[in-house]
């Protein structure tokens, strides 16, 4: 139980050394024996002040204003030390003094959160990640100022009630589907992380809320469509490349970025001789270790004396994300696959109908994909029909012939 009376202010003055005439006041905070103090910033000549009262004598308007914010910061210091009695906090001077000026945890805001957060960090996140925080901070910015009716928020005013609130606002914009409302409230949660982990709340609100995503089966291509792509040529030296760049990803399990980064030093003698791709992946900075099969060492062959790669150092001549994808469905259109063709489907083709449906065991598969974790495998690795069917397949061969050796055993052949 804190002792209320352990808490005193007073006023006091100090000389001026330049203007010795004039004293500057300031305020003392003291808990159990120990103060702080500060200046509050106002000064009149000694022969007026009152050591007894703590005032200016007079009534002069100087005098009048002086004691006004004298009697309005002795308001706001017992204010702020009720507030900590209130929270139950560990009261000192320092602390009554930082509630004062708003710069202890309590008074941090939303915004201090978010210039924490955005001055912190560039390094470790990838600029697509950067971009999405960008979206889902513009959001609750724009969600404080529409529906609370102000420009900023204390992160001890954000409940549950809020982080629910924040979703509604969400769900009610036009173009956005639940899991990339998902991926906000996400970011929201991260960040209330970081607030508590900096104990800058006491409570985390977004500990309650449970993200829901709704599961899609994302595409891949099958054996036929990968064929069918690695057969066609085209006259346009950009479908080309895209489908040459595209083929390349789906047999390396690589993103756009990293390949796109590659250069001719990523390309080093492996453990058994061949040659590998080492690498780190952009996106999480794990490092990956790729042997090369047969068809990306084609490629990087056709491409190695090309204009581009000659002049940028690169190991592909990789175009623009969009222009990319834009090319893959001119791809898809021309060859009628009936899939939407994006580059990260050839990551999904390499998950599934390159590796795990040739049997490469899920775990090597995840050591090729960058995962730190192999449930996040699981996502890309689905088992493709034809694969189940020769299992089952082979299975019904084995329960068969040890059918027929018992029946044989029991007929006494």
């Amino acid at each position: 139980m804190h002792n209320l009376n352990a808490f005193q202010v007073s006023f006091i003055i100090r000389k001026k050394k330049i203007d010795p005439e004039y004293g500057q006041i300031f305020a003392r905070i003291r808990v159990n024996g120990r103060g702080t103090e500060f200046s509050i910033k106002h000064e009149v000549l000694l022969k007026q002040w009152c050591n007894k009262s703590a005032s200016v004598n007079g009534s002069s308007f100087q005098a009048q204003t002086v004691n006004n914010a004298i009697d309005q910061i002795k308001a706001r210091l017992h204010k702020a030390h009720k507030e900590l009695v209130d929270e139950n906090k560990f009261i000192t001077a320092n602390l009554v003094k930082s509630r004062y000026f708003g710069t202890d945890s309590a008074s941090k805001t939303l915004v201090d959160l978010l210039n924490y957060h955005n001055n912190r960090r560039q390094n470790p996140l990838a600029e697509g990640t950067l971009k999405n925080y960008d979206t889902t901070e513009k959001y609750l910015l724009d969600f404080v100022e529409k529906k609370r009716k102000t420009n900023n928020v204390f992160l001890k005013e954000i409940n549950y009630e809020f982080i629910i609130d924040f979703e509604t606002y969400l769900r009610n914009k036009s173009g956005l589907n639940n899991n990339g409302l998902m991926k906000h409230m996400e970011r929201f949660k991260k960040l209330l992380n970081l607030a508590h982990y900096m104990e800058w709340i006491d409570k985390n609100p977004g500990f309650k809320f449970k993200l829901k995503f709704e599961k899609h089966e994302r595409e891949f291509l099958n054996e036929d469509e990968l064929e069918l792509i690695y057969n066609a040529s085209f006259e346009k030296p950009n479908l080309e490349i895209n489908k040459d760049i595209f083929l390349f990803a789906c047999y390396t399990g690589f993103s756009y970025i990293d390949v796109f980064n590659l250069t001719a030093d990523n390309i080093q003698l492996g453990i058994d001789g061949q040659k590998w791709i080492y690498t780190s992946r952009q996106k999480s900075k794990v490092p990956v270790k790729v042997p090369l099969l047969e068809i990306p060492l084609q490629i990087i062959e056709k491409y190695s004396n090309h204009p581009k790669t000659q002049s940028t150092g690169k190991l592909l001549p990789v175009l623009t994300n969009q222009r990319t994808n834009t090319n893959l469905k001119k791809i898809a259109k021309l060859l009628k696959i009936e899939k939407d063709l994006t580059f990260h489907i050839a990551r999904h083709t390499f998950a599934t109908t390159v590796t795990l449906t040739n049997g490469v065991p899920i775990e090597t598969v995840s050591k090729l994909l960058g995962h730190s974790r192999i449930t996040t495998t699981q996502v890309y690795a689905r088992v493709i029909d034809r694969k189940i069917s020769e299992d089952m397949g082979s299975l019904r061969k084995i329960l068969g012939a040890k059918k027929e050796k018992v029946r044989n055993v029991s007929s006494g052949d």
